[in-house]
């Protein structure tokens, strides 16, 4: 027997907060990445903490250079909605100098083929934001 299947169209407006990450959505819009620095250890974060992982202590706010390296990417040929119309994209892993974690992003304007560990980029800024992680990406330097 075939599986059953059933087509049901299903839409929601769903409101949310990004409480304590805030800054970091702002930022985008503003043209800045901005990671998480623990006031106690130092240890630098390039995505946004409230506490250090590491030691526990809460973070301050701490923004990363716009450019950075490719530590290592995939090339994805299957993605959500928004990114159909980029299929096939590459997600990369950023390294900063200064931070001790990676950014994850989308490369742009660079066949898969032509992806290199250590390629240095830089990061772009969707023109009107739309407060979400897809308003930064990378374009090879």
């Amino acid at each position: 027997m075939d599986p059953l299947i059933i087509n049901d169209h299903y839409e929601i407006d769903y409101r949310h907060s990004y409480a304590e990450d805030s800054p970091f959505f702002v930022g985008l819009s503003k043209g800045q990445l901005l990671g998480s620095r623990c006031t106690a250890c130092g240890y630098t974060y390039a995505t946004p903490r409230s506490h250090c992982m590491e030691c526990g202590a809460p973070t301050a706010w701490h923004e990363l250079p716009l450019t950075g390296r490719v530590h290592t990417y995939t090339t994805c040929h299957y993605g959500g909605e928004q990114f159909l119309k980029e299929t096939p994209f590459t997600l990369i892993l950023v390294e900063f100098d200064g931070a001790d974690t990676l950014f994850l992003s989308r490369l742009k304007d660079v066949e898969p083929h032509g992806v290199r560990i250590g390629m240095p980029v830089l990061a772009r800024f969707a023109k009107t934001p739309t407060y979400r992680v897809t308003d930064v990406w990378f374009e090879p330097v």
